[in-house]
């Protein structure tokens, strides 16, 4: 069996730009995803647009090309795709990690494909970098599990003159109770604060409150949902239980890492942050060999990770590699 200098666990942008750094020093890296490349910008509304300008998006040192000052989604997704290419880089696509077995320099992965097949990869060390979108924060009610609620927004049009309740404060729940108005919707906001959240992006802010303000959409806050049925929310706040109607749900409530997966191959997570045990300089968890990159070294808090700043992560794990003068394989 081949093995392979670092397996990154996670084909995101930040588990790309670990493995594109590690090949440009000489090594041989591998990249696992149980899903397809770069999942979670996939699963992000259609026609998005990034808060950031294109330079900030950019890993490899290749440069990111944008129609307009911000890139779009399929922007993005075509250029991390070009990145792979470009570095010709080993990947396993729709294959889910199992567990990883072994020591430092010795590492197991194990992984089943869509088929259930098993395979094996061995590889020196191990980045994790497996995101967070893939987990939501469930409200935790009943009827949460019903076909029509989902903790993803994609796009508006079949909603149009239809009633739309979206659960959630913060960017993505506003900008797709936005969205889904402009598009002919008729939408309820849901949102247990006293307030949105203080984090909505500067102008989107304004929007969204003239949209209440008038009238357009209408806003339930401090409330939380009690219940979902197939055609109505039930919600409660100090002062009444009001049912509203919601032939669509999206409970845009936030997502958070796999943290029992972390668990597993023995890195220590904070009980409360849930952040785990690392070295904030080379990115090594407390058990060596396995690295943390992206989102998962937030924990709880993953507003503070994003790709501007995660893909740098990379940079820093194999820097550490090369300084502790590891021998590695020469790149075909």
């Amino acid at each position: 069996m081949k093995t392979y200098d670092i397996i990154c666990i996670g084909a995101g942008p930040t588990g790309l730009a670990t493995a594109i750094e590690a090949k440009r020093a000489g090594m041989q890296p591998l990249v696992i995803d149980k899903a397809c490349i770069c999942n979670s910008l996939y699963h992000y509304p259609v026609n998005m647009v990034f808060f950031t300008t294109p330079e900030l998006l950019e890993i490899g040192d290749l440069p990111l090309v944008s129609a307009a000052e911000k890139p779009t989604r399929a922007e993005a997704l075509k250029y991390y795709r070009k990145a792979a290419e470009h570095y010709g880089l080993d990947l396993r696509l729709y294959e889910r990690v199992i567990y990883v077995d072994g020591n430092d320099g010795n590492f197991t992965v194990v992984t089943k494909t869509g088929k259930g097949i098993e395979e094996r990869y061995a590889g020196k060390k191990i980045a994790v970098a497996t995101g967070y979108y893939d987990l939501p924060n469930l409200l935790g009610v009943p009827g949460e599990d019903l076909p029509h609620v989902s903790h993803y927004y994609r796009e508006p049009h079949p909603f149009w003159k239809q009633d739309v309740a979206v659960i959630g404060g913060k960017n993505s729940a506003v900008e797709a109770a936005l969205d889904l108005y402009r598009n002919g919707a008729r939408v309820t906001l849901v949102h247990r604060g006293k307030e949105l959240g203080s984090t909505i992006k500067y102008w989107v802010r304004p929007d969204i409150e003239n949209r209440i303000k008038a009238g357009q959409i209408a806003a339930m806050l401090n409330t939380r949902v009690a219940e979902i049925t197939e055609d109505e929310v039930l919600v409660e706040n100090h002062a009444q239980t009001k049912r509203i109607p919601a032939k669509q749900v999206f409970a845009l409530t936030g997502y958070h890492p796999d943290f029992s997966f972390i668990e597993s191959m023995g890195v220590k997570l904070d009980p409360e942050s849930k952040r785990p045990a690392f070295d904030p300089n080379t990115h090594e968890s407390n058990v060596p060999g396995i690295y943390l990159a992206g989102v998962v070294i937030g924990g709880r808090h993953t507003g503070e990770i994003f790709i501007e700043n995660g893909r740098f992560h990379g940079k820093q794990i194999v820097e550490a590699l090369k300084q502790r003068n590891q021998p590695v394989s020469k790149t075909c």
